[in-house]
């Protein structure tokens, strides 16, 4: 029986995919599995996996004829899992030797359907450890007790997939796939799913995942279009928060993390191409005025004067001639 299952999306890290794969080696046990699923790659990488096919124990690669993005080729590597448990690492990302096999010990320890991890992030030399933002570690609670209060990060602010494990009637329930095609904040729609849907989770203290940023390739750090699906995945937020028992509750934490995220965006606009940066004034205006109006009121009414105003002219921006707002799909 496979007790854990280990995706592991790749699409051109030449670079970094020796170390990603050395640290699963170290990781390896023989109820592990690592899907590696190579998001159609056009260098070196593709001929990296297929070594490793040969070279580290429970190794198994899935390679897509085209790119799909990450979270269809998580997606991919969901449907091919075969573990009792699942995990979730990045292409140019690493762990420290023994870190599964500590975190699923712990996990079965607490019997809860996932738990949650912090993590270092990586910047060149730099080092920094960044923590859950929920304060209660070792304890199993109600996942949807962790949404809240909006006006402060929570659970749902720390969206990273890889920052955890996940047992598999989760999966079994529709709870861990991705929305296909999204670009990018695929896991925002995800996590706040994890969070109103699961019935338990819990936060460990357990440092073992390095996060590398300022990757050149990731697109973090492109200004195209593909950036511009952040809007199809809070919408999603929006929408299905919107039909939740508890939508009344909760919608004000949903419009205000929305409303931050289009402001960082904005204040960062001059990095998009110039037709990019056009686009993106343009569909955060129609997406303030999709969001429930009383909400935002009252989400601008308590961010900071210069959030606020910028997101309130973004809202009177006029409708681009020849355009229709769509609504949230």
């Amino acid at each position: 029986m496979v007790k854990l299952s280990v995706i592991v999306p790749f699409y051109n890290v030449q670079t970094y995919a020796p170390d990603t794969l050395r640290s699963l080696r170290a990781n390896a046990r023989e109820d592990f599995e690592f899907i590696l699923v190579d998001d159609c790659s056009t260098d070196g990488t593709a001929d990296i996996l297929r070594r490793a096919e040969d070279e580290i124990e429970g190794v198994v690669v899935r390679r897509h004829e085209q790119n799909g993005g990450l979270a269809t080729a998580r997606n991919t590597g969901l449907d091919a899992a075969r573990g009792e448990y699942l995990a979730f690492l990045d292409g140019d990302d690493w762990l420290a030797p023994g870190y599964f096999a500590e975190v699923l010990a712990r996990t079965e320890a607490l019997g809860c359907d996932f738990v949650r991890t912090d993590h270092v992030q990586v910047e060149g030399r730099n080092r920094s450890v960044h923590r859950v933002p929920h304060g209660r570690r070792g304890e199993v609670m109600d996942p949807r007790d962790a949404i809240l209060p909006a006006e402060r990060s929570t659970s749902v602010d720390y969206p990273y997939a890889w920052a955890g494990l996940y047992h598999r009637r989760l999966l079994d329930r529709g709870l861990l796939h991705f929305t296909d095609g999204l670009r990018t904040a695929e896991d925002r729609p995800w996590i706040w799913r994890l969070h109103r849907e699961a019935d338990s989770f819990a936060v460990l203290g357990l440092l073992g995942i390095f996060y590398r940023r300022g990757v050149a390739s990731s697109l973090t750090q492109i200004g195209d279009v593909r950036q511009l699906d952040f809007i199809r995945s809070f919408d999603q937020v929006i929408r299905e928060t919107s039909e939740d028992r508890d939508a009344q509750v909760l919608l004000p934490k949903a419009v205000r993390t929305y409303c931050a995220i289009i402001s960082h965006h904005m204040s960062s606009i001059e990095r998009f191409e110039p037709a990019v940066a056009r686009t993106l004034k343009s569909m955060s205006a129609a997406a303030l005025r999709r969001m429930p109006q009383q909400v935002l009121d009252e989400a601008l009414d308590s961010m900071d004067v210069q959030r606020a105003t910028l997101l309130r002219r973004l809202r009177r921006r006029p409708a681009a001639a020849g355009t229709k707002e769509v609504s949230a799909a």
